[in-house]
């Protein structure tokens, strides 16, 4: 129960793409990945309402190689595109909500620092499961402070994410007072509405070590 670390290496996703998808859906990646490598060299297009090519291929990705891949799909042209920020904010805020997911999942690939937590904040603000699993993942585990990563788990718990999605959540839970009283706070507060407490509330507080609310700190 530690959630993913690390996001798998580049290569490892297009060698285990390449094995699911069809010819068909193989040819026009390969042309989609090529596009995207050649993005850094190629004029930017001064036309108001002109997209890249391989930016309209990132949006068509879920149709030619299938919802199930589209993700990883994604995640490689971004990789080969290397967009700037900017870009990569119009593509998250401007996208469907499977797009939105494909960057937040790219980040680790992306972005060394910070500089992309607002996208991470945005998605966490949202009640969209999919999008607040893919925003606890490693990018946010090296770059959310301790506040906002708490209040990331919780987050979970509210949106039935299974925090094995946390990225890193043994190693940041562990003696975690504050995550602790705030775990403890939340199952009373179900309990006395009558509500049941989620399991993975449990495990996320036996991770803390700790195993009853704990006193406040003094100021």
């Amino acid at each position: 129960m530690t959630g993913t670390p690390h996001p798998a290496p580049l290569p490892a996703l297009r060698t285990a793409l390449d094995t699911e998808l069809r010819v068909a859906a193989r040819a026009w990646l390969d042309g989609a990945l090529a596009e995207a490598a050649r993005a850094d060299s190629t004029p930017p297009d001064t036309s108001p309402h002109t997209l890249p090519a391989w930016e309209l291929r990132f949006a068509a990705a879920g149709r030619r190689c299938g919802p199930e891949h589209a993700d990883t799909a994604r995640i490689l042209l971004l990789a080969e595109a290397h967009p700037g920020p900017e870009t990569l904010a119009r593509l998250y805020h401007q996208g469907s909500a499977a797009e939105r997911r494909a960057v937040l999942r790219a980040l680790p690939y992306l972005v060394p620092g910070p500089e992309a937590l607002p996208l991470v904040e945005d998605a966490l603000r949202t009640h969209d499961a999919r999008l607040v699993a893919a925003a606890v993942g490693p990018y946010a585990a090296a770059h959310l402070d301790r506040h906002a990563w708490r209040h990331a788990v919780l987050k979970c718990l509210f949106t039935h994410v299974p925090v094995d999605a946390v990225a890193e959540l043994r190693q940041r839970a562990r003696g975690d007072t504050t995550l602790a009283r705030m775990l403890a706070d939340h199952a009373a507060e179900r309990t006395a509405a009558g509500r049941g407490v989620p399991h993975d509330l449990h495990t996320v507080l036996a991770l803390t070590g700790q195993d009853r609310p704990q006193p406040p700190e003094e100021c």
